[in-house]
């Protein structure tokens, strides 16, 4: 699916307020962690686990998040895909956008259909374009800044052997 800067930039903007509209309240999250340690179900672990996925103002709870969807993933558990939705989401908003992208991609080569790992691949490759951006118009903004300090300390320094 192709797409203009325009378009990516929407889909975005549309994930990044379903994210933030989603965030568990922590009343929900202590009743999910109640309910997942007094019981052994893989369903409890899973309820826990994707409402995590979606606590943007916790990195550590998003952490958590992915370690807990990854051992479901690696015990079996018959959802593998919500798994690996929730693990998108989580890495997503850890702005660890390549790890993102790539768990997108894997669900998208089995289920090209699924939106939300659409927009989770759009909105992570929109997110490591401005990351990288970002990192070229600081290094140039800290070399522009390094050479006019040497230029000012050459001048300066000219000035005093006179």
């Amino acid at each position: 699916m192709r797409t203009t800067k325009q378009q990516q930039r929407e889909i975005k903007s549309r994930l990044d307020e379903k994210l933030s509209l989603s965030a568990p309240t922590p009343a929900l999250l202590e009743s999910l962690a109640s309910e997942c340690a007094t019981s052994s179900s893989q369903d409890a672990t899973f309820q826990y686990a994707f409402a995590l996925s979606k606590s943007a103002s916790s990195p550590p709870e998003l952490s958590y998040a992915i370690t807990l969807l990854g051992s479901l993933l690696k015990s079996g558990y018959p959802h593998q895909i919500d798994c690996m939705i929730g693990s998108a989401q989580a890495h997503y908003l850890l702005r660890h956008y390549k790890e993102a992208r790539s768990t997108a991609e894997a669900i998208l080569r089995n289920n090209p259909q699924n939106a939300l790992a659409g927009e989770l691949h759009v909105a992570s490759m929109l997110a490591l374009e401005e990351e990288e951006k970002k990192k070229v118009r600081d290094v140039a903004i800290g070399g522009t800044a390094a050479v006019a300090a040497l230029g000012l300390a050459l001048l300066l320094g000219g000035r005093k052997k006179h």
